[in-house]
């Protein structure tokens, strides 16, 4: 599949005034059923069928605006968020199998949210806001983390909010500190604007360039994938009943309750936990157990 670009009839967002328009407009677009997905999917991987990928794309769009809803906190407009969560959707669709026996939702939110968030750290600052993942995930979390604990003040955290988050996010205190200031100068500005204004001096004289390696940024990217991948094939390792339910109660922006699926499967709402644990516990062991395996080929 490499080389081949997957073709769309995406609607265009127009900007933030034609939002409400393509919110609409995509709501038009049916939902498949398994079965259609299915079909379709294996029309696009064997046969390179573009009608079938523009399908699968379209009937994702509305996930793919679900997304980007829970990223407008960054000062983004929500319309390019879209638009980038939009690439990631096609991406997905690209690199699908869909006889690996899950549904494309939870393959493809995966590359949505991935490219939103590059996007959000290309833009929200010429700075990079953090180079690994840790950091990354410090920024995409800190707002979250000081609502939770109720740290509203403008300014320094207290040092106990900041260990307890350091310690939440496995991230260094120096990290939370800094991540924190950072973002409390807001997005971008000009990098003439002076410091003050009775100085000579602007932000520009204070820039370090912080901008990854090459190697730094491929090496993370291999990252990226060698995770879908290492997910995609220990769901494997679940039957049917088991992947469905998993997948439907802990790998969907919308998970569905005990009761729901009881109903699916005419069994009790404790007989769904059951499920859902044990394949969850089978999950984890099936991922421990590719991850050595890779480990063990990557030393020969």
């Amino acid at each position: 599949m490499a080389g081949r670009n997957v073709p769309a009839t995406i609607p265009a967002t127009g900007g933030e005034a034609g939002l409400n328009r393509y919110l609409a407009e995509i709501k038009k677009f049916p939902i498949l059923t398994p079965e259609e997905e299915y079909m379709l999917a294996k029309r696009w991987t064997e046969h390179q069928d573009t009608d079938a990928a523009a399908r699968l794309v379209n009937s994702h769009l509305r996930l793919v605006a679900k997304i980007a809803m829970g990223y407008r906190g960054y000062g983004l407009p929500t319309a390019e968020l879209i638009s980038e969560g939009n690439i990631g959707l096609m991406q997905g669709v690209k690199k699908f199998e869909p006889d690996r026996g899950f549904r494309l939702a939870t393959y493809a939110m995966w590359w949505i949210r991935a490219s939103i968030q590059e996007y959000i750290l290309r833009s929200w600052s010429l700075v990079k806001m953090g180079t690994t993942a840790a950091q990354k995930k410090l920024f995409f979390n800190l707002r979250r983390m000081k609502n939770r604990i109720e740290a509203f003040e403008e300014g320094d955290l207290k040092p106990e909010d900041v260990t307890k988050i350091a310690t939440d996010l496995g991230v260094s205190e120096e990290d939370v500190i800094s991540m924190n200031r950072r973002m409390a100068m807001g997005g971008d500005t000009s990098l003439n604007v002076p410091l003050r204004d009775d100085s000579e001096g602007s932000w520009q004289d204070f820039l370090v360039d912080s901008e990854p390696l090459q190697d730094e940024r491929v090496a993370e990217a291999q990252e990226t994938q060698i995770r879908h991948e290492l997910l995609t094939e220990a769901l494997q390792a679940l039957n049917e009943r088991e992947r469905h339910i998993l997948t439907e109660r802990r790998l969907t922006d919308d998970p569905k309750t005990l009761e729901e699926l009881s109903q699916v499967y005419d069994v009790s709402r404790e007989r769904i936990r059951q499920i859902e644990v044990r394949a969850f516990e089978k999950l984890q062991k099936a991922l421990m157990n590719l991850a050595g395996e890779r480990r063990l080929l990557t030393a020969a």
